[in-house]
């Protein structure tokens, strides 16, 4: 019973730090380009505090600028807050409950490689039941929509589930 105690502790302790953000890629499999309506797939998404936005676009055209609204809405390059372009593969940590805007120099905002995007306090999703004894598969999916990284609890709470069984 003592092993089990540890294991339980062990894992309580790495739920409990384990709940970092999403690493979310924008625009989704086309990534950061021209053409791609970002008003609308950021309708379907959820950013929370600690997520991560992951660019991925080709370095010899575009960039990724974070800019004011009023920047934003003119599609102004100029008085950028933050150049977050690295290397066409860049990511952006979210870390405060606000508003943010991004765009594209070089004129290609005005081709729709602008994205506004609302970042609420990070709430963690609901636990779902743990894995029936049938079920021997651990359950690493997302309870996101945007298919986030939020699978940590629940992949925790399945592990703790198959080392229960392991230990009957």
């Amino acid at each position: 019973m003592g092993c089990l105690a540890a294991v339980m502790v062990l894992l309580a302790a790495a739920m409990l730090t384990c709940t970092g953000g999403a690493l979310i890629k924008v625009g989704g499999k086309p990534g950061w380009t021209q053409n791609v309506n970002y008003t609308d797939w950021a309708t379907h998404r959820h950013f929370y505090v600690g997520d991560w936005l992951y660019f991925v676009f080709d370095k010899r055209y575009y960039t990724v600028m974070e800019v004011k609204e009023t920047n934003y809405e003119q599609c102004r390059d100029s008085e950028f807050i933050k150049n977050i372009t690295r290397g066409g593969r860049d990511v952006f940590n979210l870390t405060e409950s606000r508003d943010y805007y991004f765009l594209s120099s070089g004129g290609y905002c005005f081709h729709g490689m602008k994205l506004a995007i609302h970042v609420a306090n990070n709430q963690l999703p609901p636990i779902s039941p743990l894995p029936s004894s049938n079920n021997n598969v651990i359950n690493g999916a997302s309870p996101r929509s945007d298919g986030g990284g939020r699978f940590i609890i629940l992949s925790l709470s399945s592990l703790t589930s198959v080392v229960l069984k392991m230990l009957r």
